[in-house]
């Protein structure tokens, strides 16, 4: 997993419990890297599963709405690295439906080693898409929050559902209506 997932994970919970949290999960965690990230660098995933679940553990939120929380954080973090990416669209449905084939392509051209998750469109109209998330990290509820926060970009809004196809979260379809 990619550096800067960790460091923008560090900076949003120092941002919201404070840098003693910080030092408590991390200090709670039996980390190969000993905590010590770097943007570019890769890292294990076990070691953000620590992090969140010692998050979860000790302010008491589920995992899935902190990572819901993380997502539309890192959306910002998005936004102002590459203002030209969210650019090339005009609107949400369309720029959601090119996560696969436009925004992990230029992804992976960054951060060559950079393992994403997969989204298969199962369906699109101008109003409505459903697709599938695939990625064995079931960081669904991440995703939940950057599709949020790239609707509140357009200055629109949706109805996004999610639904278990693998109970484990590892493949989740997302059903999404714009209002």
């Amino acid at each position: 997993m990619k550096g800067i997932v960790f460091t923008e994970f560090l900076d949003l919970v120092e941002d919201k419990f404070g840098l003693e949290m910080v030092d408590k999960i991390i200090s709670e965690s039996k980390l190969e890297s000993e905590g010590a990230y770097t943007a570019i660098g890769t890292y294990s995933f076990s070691e953000m599963l620590q992090l969140l679940t010692h998050l979860s553990k000790y302010t008491e939120i589920p995992i899935d709405n902190l990572l819901l929380v993380y997502g539309e954080h890192f959306f910002s973090v998005i936004e102002n690295s590459y203002p030209g990416l969210l650019a090339t669209y005009k609107d949400p449905i369309d720029m959601l439906s090119s996560i696969e084939n436009h925004i992990h392509v230029e992804v992976q051209k960054i951060y060559p080693d950079a393992e994403l998750p997969t989204f298969v469109v199962e369906e699109k109209s101008e109003n409505s898409l459903i697709m599938v998330y695939k990625s064995s990290r079931a960081m669904h509820h991440f995703g939940l929050g950057l599709m949020n926060k790239t609707f509140e970009h357009f200055n629109s809004t949706a109805t996004i559902q999610l639904e278990k196809i693998k109970e484990d979260g590892t493949q989740v379809r997302f059903i999404v209506a714009k209002n």
